[in-house]
């Protein structure tokens, strides 16, 4: 059975971000709320030229320069977003473009010529979708190389719950053979369920109510007729179309919190449960850490914690924690489980095996399809710090889709690790982003923004979107030479 999983990896994070201190005066929220209750320090913000697929490339192009990668020689780019720039083109096939562009006198013309790309589409889970079919297809056939890209940009509502739970990035990962990172193992635990918890869907408006709405705005008030007449007979090409509907795609998304934390769990626990059905295992003895997909730094110890009890049950230790807080009275249990939460045993399980994972979501935010990758990366930037002897350690990953999807892996720590590491400097270059203030975020937030805050970089940006009749719309992207 061949061995394969994470060689390399690499990310890129915009260098702007909005400080939780000032998020939480402007919308008067206690910022104990937000940095001790969820973890939020800060949120990454994509600058006005910055997207989905100019991160993407942006990650891509480290991987490859940086680890010496020859094009020629991956054969798959499969890329996770739940952020999309078109219906039909694949954020993939920008970011293959502007990238082999870049590569040309390096590798020549069309270095991705032969290598097949796609995007994959399941909320933020999608980056885990492609590092599942990209392990399967290497393990067919003979030192085949694929590269996992997970690229997002969290953005909802100003002034709703979601706001501070923002976030921007992507991350790049070779998948090969005998890795040096992190093996992960044939056992994968599914969990599957049609629901509402979370989506962003296509708004239809009737044109002729928008064009009431507008007039009346104006200070008139057409009738139907006119207004039909109106649209029926003119030179505009956006009203004089002969749909009677307007379709607006909006990144904001519909969603219902409680619910979707209520999905996650649900679909967390019977992902679990299916793995234990296909391994005899002692989740709370053989994973060493547990890296989680998270909305937010402290998300996964919460929703883990019920099943933290079962595994205290299961192990025999369940009277150690009785004896801290007392066993559960009948009709209390939300009571009771909060008091655990705060247990010194519960915390000690959460100190040990889950804070280094979220370290660096409570500088970044939310990162979708990412956010599960960077989790890895801020566990193995600690441990580096640290001076942990971590080799061969088993770590379980808790990915989640809304919509909705769970699915649980194994991996085991190579003993190569620690070098690829080290030269990602994570925590330094999230000491060194641009603090952006309150009035700034807003007009980025609401495309408000003509010229990029960060003048001085050196990455790929966004260039221009096309205008032109067969053309509109398309994106060109270039690398910033200063």
């Amino acid at each position: 059975m061949k061995n394969v999983g994470i060689d390399t990896i690499d990310y890129y994070i915009p260098k702007l971000f909005v400080d939780m201190h000032d998020l939480s005066l402007a919308r008067e929220i206690p910022y104990e709320k937000l940095s001790q209750g969820l973890g939020i320090k800060k949120m990454s913000i994509p600058d006005c030229n910055e997207d989905t697929a100019s991160l993407a490339a942006n990650a891509l192009l480290q991987l490859i320069i940086t680890n010496k990668i020859d094009p020629s020689e991956i054969g798959r780019i499969y890329l996770g977003t739940e952020t999309g720039l078109d219906s039909s083109k694949p954020i993939s096939s920008y970011v293959i473009e502007v990238v082999e562009d870049l590569l040309s006198d390096s590798f020549g013309n069309r270095c991705f010529k032969n290598c097949d790309i796609v995007d994959l589409t399941f909320a933020c889970i999608g980056g885990v979708d492609a590092l599942e079919n990209c392990i399967d297809w290497i393990k067919g056939g003979e030192q085949r190389k694929a590269i996992v890209i997970a690229t997002d940009i969290a953005k909802y509502k100003l002034g709703s719950t979601g706001e501070y739970t923002q976030g921007a990035g992507a991350l790049s990962l070779l998948i090969a053979e005998n890795p040096r990172i992190i093996s992960i193992s044939n056992i994968w635990g599914v969990a599957s369920k049609g629901t509402s918890d979370f989506f962003k869907p296509r708004r239809i408006f009737d044109k002729k109510d928008v064009f009431k709405e507008a007039a009346s705005l104006m200070g008139s008030n057409p009738s139907d007729e006119e207004v039909l007449e109106i649209l029926a007979n003119n030179a505009s090409k956006f009203w004089n179309s002969s749909n009677k509907k307007i379709e607006i795609y909006k990144e904001e998304p519909i969603y219902q919190g409680q619910f979707s934390n209520e999905s996650y769990q649900e679909r967390i626990y019977e992902a679990l449960n299916h793995f234990k059905n296909q391994k005899n295992i002692n989740f709370l003895t053989d994973w060493r850490f547990l890296i989680f997909h998270l909305p937010y730094a402290y998300h996964g110890r919460k929703m883990i914690l019920e099943k933290w009890v079962l595994w205290l049950q299961e192990n025999g230790e369940i009277d150690n924690l009785y004896n801290e807080v007392g066993k559960e009275k009948e009709g209390n249990r939300k009571k009771w489980l909060k008091t655990v939460s705060k247990s010194n045993l519960f915390n000690e399980f959460v100190k040990e095996k889950i804070i280094p994972g979220e370290l660096a979501a409570a500088e970044i935010g939310n990162m979708y399809t990412g956010s599960i990758f960077m989790s890895l990366i801020s566990l193995l930037s600690s441990a580096l710090e640290k001076g942990q002897d971590i080799n061969n350690a088993k770590i379980g990953f808790l990915s989640y889709g809304s919509g909705s999807k769970a699915k649980i892996f194994e991996g085991t720590l190579e003993n190569q690790w620690e070098e690829i590491i080290k030269g990602l400097d994570l925590f330094k270059k999230l000491e060194d982003r641009i603090q952006i203030d309150i009035a700034s975020y807003e007009k980025l937030h609401n495309n408000e923004m003509i010229l990029p805050l960060d003048a001085s970089s050196k990455s790929i940006k966004l260039d221009k979107i096309e205008s032109e009749e067969l053309t509109v719309g398309l994106r060109k992207y270039k690398k910033n030479i200063i």
